[in-house]
């Protein structure tokens, strides 16, 4: 999403993007003839065309491997370099990319995909056994384990596809399949090869990007220079200042962190979802929070427009919901039936004889944006008449209260996977379902929901009515770009410089 601020005066203009199966023509970038079935088209080149200028920004200290990665500045540079299955467009859409064909099982608990006739940037094809490696050293990895809940085991097929097999019927798998691919003797190395349209290529005046010459496709890019030199940054002060003096054209800021700066300059401006989802949470063996009264009302006690104002200067996404407001799945409609009232809230508080309760609320105090945000929400309870000692705990004694249930309630924050997954919460033994707020009814409509995106109107309504958890809001990437430089960027969530192919998830599909 594109963010209208003082500093933009001009709208910005969707144009379509194009691509192609090698099947169908290969496209040389440099100036080379088009050859579309076996005829040599001359380019058409504008006279008055300038070669793009782009320098990017990059942390020499954190890792280039797209699975060991998490500094989200690095980040930017996969979606030049590396390619997926599948890419998420800004709505959550799933778009092919490597994946040709896609074959699904009746009950949707197995998924094969087949390969387009890809190749990394030294030539080599993309087989399947790149594929299956990529997966299997990702299934292990910090950022993308999480992507893996469901899936119970993969393998290659008698015919060359790339079989996932599931736990539980899922409709929503292409979502999670945007993980990029390697070489599989790569899938460790600190820059492996991919497909993308660019390539790392070390030159005497640091490390670049260079653009493919023999790309196995074509795109509308947004990024068309033939070289992009990255600038060594060392924190968000240096990269701000190395953006504000014409050094870096973008420059990926994460305004709900505590280390965020001020961007001050003149810039165009776009918001880019990162799946951050901040939340309260119960304790089910609480006094006061086994009351299902006061549990269904704590979301009326949550001021999310005024905690986005005050802490995250407007950048972050309210949300009533427990999935993106960027996503498919979040209902507005439903969204306003749970928003601040806090005199409901009191009312619940009155109702239930609980006036002057003491309520422990625990917050991970090396997390400063938390623990204002959580001061913000003891304010408000207290409001209620209930008497909230907000503890404000190190990492440690955070994770141990959370583990013995010492508290009861807490603001907790995760990365939601793309399909806004919610079993992790109540299922039992789940890695989120601290409090035991695990429940049998509540894990069936959320596996319910992966099967079909038409239950998660009512797994949330029913999440919203039971209180165990409550959102607060979705966290986003603020992604700024010198006036001009890249005029119909589309930034998607991990794919700042998204682009399509040309192809949608039905052309794709195939009878099983």
């Amino acid at each position: 999403m594109k963010r209208m601020i003082a500093v933009l005066l001009c709208v910005v203009l969707m144009v379509p993007l194009f691509g192609c199966s090698t099947d169908e023509f290969v496209y040389v970038p440099t100036g080379d003839a088009l050859v579309i079935d076996g005829e040599s088209v001359p380019p058409t080149e504008d006279p008055n065309a300038k070669e793009q200028y782009l320098e990017l920004a990059y942390y020499p200290n954190y890792s280039l491997n797209p699975y060991n990665a998490t500094n989200y500045v690095n980040r930017v540079l996969f979606s030049l370099v590396y390619q997926g299955l599948f890419a998420l467009d800004s709505n959550y859409n799933s778009v092919p990319v490597l994946c040709k064909a896609l074959k699904v099982s009746n009950d949707m608990r197995t998924y094969v995909a087949y390969l387009e006739k890809a190749s990394f940037s030294d030539g080599s094809a993309i087989t399947a056994e790149d594929v299956l490696a990529s997966y299997e050293y990702a299934e292990k990895s910090q950022y993308y384990s999480g992507r893996f809940t469901h899936i119970a085991e993969m393998g290659i097929t008698e015919d060359g596809g790339v079989a996932f097999y599931l736990d539980t019927a899922m409709e929503s798998l292409p979502m999670l399949l945007d993980i990029p691919i390697v070489k599989a003797e790569q899938v460790a190395e600190e820059r492996p090869l991919g497909s993308g349209p660019y390539f790392y290529e070390d030159a005497s005046t640091g490390l670049r990007l260079r653009r493919r010459n023999d790309w196995w496709c074509s795109a509308d890019l947004q990024v068309t220079a033939s070289s992009v030199p990255l600038v060594e940054v060392s924190s968000t002060i240096t990269m701000r200042d190395s953006f504000e003096f014409g050094k870096v054209g973008v420059a990926l800021a994460d305004p709900c962190a505590d280390s965020y700066v001020e961007y001050r300059c003149d810039y165009e401006l776009w918001d880019s979802d990162n799946g951050g989802f901040l939340y309260l949470a119960v304790n089910m063996q609480s006094k006061v929070f086994s009351n299902e009264g006061i549990r269904s009302a704590l979301t009326y006690a949550v001021d999310r427009e005024a905690i986005n104002e005050a802490y995250y200067r407007g950048y972050a996404q309210p949300a009533s919901l427990p999935a993106s407001p960027s996503s498919p799945y979040y209902s507005k409609k439903l969204a306003e039936r749970y928003t601040y009232d806090i005199d409901k809230f009191i009312q619940a508080v009155t109702d239930n004889y609980m006036a002057g309760a003491e309520v422990k609320f625990i917050v991970n105090k090396d997390d400063t944006m938390r623990v204002r945000v959580a001061r913000h929400i003891a304010e408000d309870l207290r409001k209620s008449g209930l008497n909230v000692v907000l503890d404000e705990l190190s990492t440690k004694g955070y994770k141990e209260s959370l583990k013995y249930h010492v508290y009861d309630i807490y603001l907790g924050q995760t990365k939601l996977s793309p399909n806004m997954d919610l079993t992790p919460f109540f299922r039992l033994y789940g890695n989120l379902s601290f409090g035991i707020i695990n429940d049998s009814g509540l894990y069936s409509l959320c596996q319910q929901a992966l099967a079909n995106s038409g239950n998660y109107y009512n797994l949330h309504e029913t999440i919203m009515e039971d209180g165990r958890v409550v959102p607060v809001l979705f966290q986003v990437y603020s992604v700024h770009a010198t006036r001009g430089l890249l005029t119909d960027m589309i930034p998607a969530r991990d794919n700042v410089f998204y682009y399509t192919l040309g192809k949608t998830l039905p052309d794709v599909l195939v009878e099983s």
